[in-house]
């Protein structure tokens, strides 16, 4: 497990997954605390130090999966302290995607001008904006999953009817175990693959 390949990952796709992590839940945090409610901010949440994300288990799956998945700390929101809760909870749930979509764009610009300068596509600095792209893509995609506690899930529940979100509020009991097994067959990448690499090369002009 802890070969050369390994170590490879570690330097270029560790910082990256860490990175975006990081401005997921502080884009996160600021929405909230835009919004009114500045419990993130209060606990720490609102920095761009990853220290301050960091989740013990999130950084052990992600160091043995070999940087391909992990987790940050998800951040604390209390929809009591805002004036509309639903609008709020939409673009609180939907600003750590936003922001992942965001880094993608900029990694994928950097690329193509990267790339007309004539770079080799093994250099370090495109390896890591392939990593920026690819990182950042997946995040927003998988966070959009409407499954509970996924961001998606958010965004849904606050745009169903009364009776959908009591639908809803009932599965949530059970879609944690739902979206670990859609996990852990790869189901999740059987569907969500395509539209990775779709805006992958999108953004990056390939």
């Amino acid at each position: 497990m802890f070969g050369a390949e390994f170590f490879q990952r570690a330097i270029i796709w560790g910082p990256v997954i860490l990175f975006s992590l990081t401005v997921h839940e502080f884009c996160h945090a600021w929405s909230a605390h835009k919004f009114g409610d500045d419990t993130a901010r209060r606990m720490g949440r609102m920095t761009l130090n990853p220290l301050a994300h960091l989740e013990l288990f999130g950084t052990l799956v992600m160091v043995m999966s070999q940087f391909t998945f992990g987790w940050a700390k998800p951040v604390p929101v209390n929809l009591s302290n805002v004036r509309n809760p639903r609008t709020a909870d939409i673009w609180v749930s939907a600003a750590g995607p936003l922001s992942n979509i965001g880094l993608a764009i900029i990694a994928g610009l950097i690329y193509q001008i990267v790339g007309t300068s004539g770079l080799s596509g093994q250099q370090p600095l495109t390896q890591i904006l392939t990593a920026g792209v690819y990182i950042n893509i997946t995040l927003a995609v998988f966070n959009m999953i409407p499954v509970f506690p996924l961001d998606g899930s958010h965004i849904l529940r606050n745009l169903l009817p009364p009776q959908g979100r009591i639908a809803m509020a009932k599965f949530d009991r059970f879609a944690p175990i739902v979206l670990i097994l859609l996990i852990v067959t790869r189901v999740t990448w059987v569907v969500l693959g395509p539209i990775v690499y779709f805006l992958a090369h999108l953004f990056m002009g390939t």
